[in-house]
């Protein structure tokens, strides 16, 4: 079980590692120019729908079809995954790493069939066209049936949290709601689900302990000093700049590629969320309104008088517990980290001969 959970976490690790750069660059960008950022800019500030919906995913596309048969299999990874984002309304991080390595594994397997078949001089035409049909017919399967089926996910993760705290199991709603979180359905879950609930929450009681749960910065602030304490390579480099546009800047979703490219970190972000929202149910904390972006100081601005205490306890139980189980995770299962760069180089087939004069 320990060789699979290595196995996969580091074919993730391969994916999403070599991107963080892409991932922090945009979490830069969004953290200042957004209406409620620290430098407001509209003009700037249309880069940063575009970038989450459209490039981060095409680049993790890419490199997961890049991994499996080079350049070749990165290009049909990235058309494929074109087709799942315009089948879907939320970023498709997920869907990007099932089907960008999906695109370039059939790619593959297509040009074995082929390879004896195909006349010298038309190596190129029909590597061409071979690639182009493949990835326009997997765009379409995207559109018409990947994306629609991560939709319906996201809904039903949704639905799911709010039963759950419809039940009165406050604390459990956590689990659904990080893996909601770093497979990018935060916005979602938070204004979809857990917001409506605490606006009426704090019209009846002046607070609502609803606003704390997705925002709160604590777990994911503990799983990136984890990696940047226990990581390896570009995830221990990477991680204290995410940390300063993660805890100060608001931008969560900059830690959720870490946790991506080792699942098993799942664990880390439910024992800090859980313990947590035990801390605010137990406090009876509350905040007057959704911190926007999920900063520390958006924090403290929406802390009704009296509440700091509860808040900032609760925060802080979250950094830790999150911090502790995390290393102790990377020790115990480090990150078998590879890059892009090693991957296989892909047979003969794709490079095509010369052309006669």
């Amino acid at each position: 079980m320990q060789e699979r959970i290595q196995r996969v976490g580091g074919n993730l690790a391969a994916i999403v590692i070599p991107n963080i750069g892409a991932f922090i660059a945009w979490g830069l960008i969004t953290a200042f120019v957004i209406p409620t950022g620290w430098t407001p800019n509209k003009t700037l500030a249309a880069l940063v729908g575009p970038m989450i919906t459209y490039l981060l995913p095409i680049l993790l596309g890419y490199t997961g079809g890049k991994l499996v048969y080079g350049h070749r299999g990165g290009v049909v990874g990235a058309v494929v995954t074109a087709g799942i984002i315009v089948g879907s309304s939320v970023p498709m991080f997920l869907g990007a790493m099932i089907v960008g390595p999906v695109g370039g594994f059939l790619i593959k397997k297509f040009d074995e069939l082929t390879a004896e078949s195909i006349p010298s001089g038309f190596e190129m035409l029909a590597n061409n066209f071979s690639a182009g049909i493949l990835g326009a017919l997997l765009a379409i399967a995207g559109v018409l049936a990947v994306g629609p089926l991560l939709d319906s996910f996201s809904t039903g993760l949704g639905n799911f949290v709010h039963g759950l705290i419809n039940a009165g199991l406050l604390p459990i709603a956590d689990i659904p709601i990080e893996v909601g979180k770093v497979l990018f359905l935060n916005n979602a879950i938070n204004h979809g689900v857990l917001a409506p609930l605490g606006v009426a929450d704090a019209a009846k009681n002046g607070r609502a302990i609803e606003f704390l749960l997705e925002t709160n910065p604590g777990p994911g602030l503990g799983l990136l000093l984890a990696f940047a304490v226990a990581g390896k390579g570009m995830a221990k480099l990477s991680a204290p700049g995410a940390i300063i546009i993660h805890f100060f800047g608001g931008i969560h979703e900059i830690y959720f590629p870490y946790v991506l490219s080792h699942p098993i970190m799942i664990l880390a972000m439910w024992a800090g969320g859980i313990c947590a929202d035990i801390v605010f149910v137990t406090l009876n904390a509350g905040l007057v309104a959704t911190p926007s972006p999920g900063s520390i100081f958006a924090y403290l601005a929406v802390t009704p008088p009296g509440q700091h205490i509860p808040v900032l306890s609760g925060v802080a139980v979250g950094a830790i517990v999150s911090f502790a189980v995390g290393s102790t995770i990377l020790r115990l299962v480090p990150v078998k980290e590879q890059e892009s760069e090693n991957a296989p180089v892909p047979s003969t087939v794709q490079t095509p001969a010369p052309v006669p004069a």
